[in-house]
């Protein structure tokens, strides 16, 4: 890792400020700040996380939906457990067949809400790395189709380019509402966006 990426991380406020609360990653602001902002999880919630890992979005997902809600955090990499029974993980590989299924069988109902940090491997190459991230994005909505119940909300990363319409305007077909936005969390210098759907139709087909 380069040492000027090690100290311009150190130096960041949402890096320390994670450090001293015991977040998992400083990820976990970008959430958190959204949640608030748009009331999109709430006490009670069953929530899929995907692209779980370290688990910096489950813990911002656990206090907002409480001890009554259920969060299941879905990643190719392990997730250290949780000291509570209603904060779950799977090793999952969202891009198979089989992922919804293995999904559903450990919800306990249909998600009140279904959120995605997941990220490609970073080629440094804009296009494809544009792309990569898109079609995660595609990968985590069609998943929300299959496990939301109607009603419910997703959130997702994004890339900014020239692919990002074309997702925004599909998910606007499928959600009565749909916005693009950028928390504080999120460095300055990133390309990241987030796409929040709000209140899903419900079946697609």
């Amino acid at each position: 890792m380069p040492k000027a990426f090690v100290q311009d991380r150190k130096r960041d406020y949402y890096y320390k400020k994670a450090k001293q609360e015991m977040y998992r990653s400083r990820a976990a602001y970008k959430l958190t700040e959204a949640i608030k902002r748009y009331h999109f999880i709430e006490f009670g919630d069953v929530v899929l996380d995907l692209g779980a890992a370290p688990g910096g979005w489950m813990q911002s997902a656990r206090r907002a939906a409480g001890n009554r809600g259920f969060i299941l955090g879905v990643d190719l990499k392990s997730i250290e457990p949780f000291p509570q029974p209603y904060v779950r993980t799977i090793i999952c590989d969202i891009t198979e067949p089989e992922a919804v299924q293995q999904i559903l069988e450990m919800l306990p109902r249909e998600a009140d809400a279904v959120i995605s940090d997941a990220s490609p491997n970073i080629s440094g190459i804009w296009e494809v790395d544009h792309a990569c991230q898109i079609d995660l994005a595609q990968k985590a909505l069609e998943i929300a189709f299959e496990t939301l119940e109607t009603s419910g909300n997703f959130f997702v990363k994004v890339f900014q380019g020239d692919m990002l319409d074309d997702f925004v305007k599909k998910t606007k077909k499928h959600f009565e509402t749909v916005k693009v936005i950028k928390p504080q969390a999120s460095r300055a210098k990133s390309s990241e966006m987030f796409v929040l759907a709000l209140r899903f139709k419900g079946s697609v087909y």
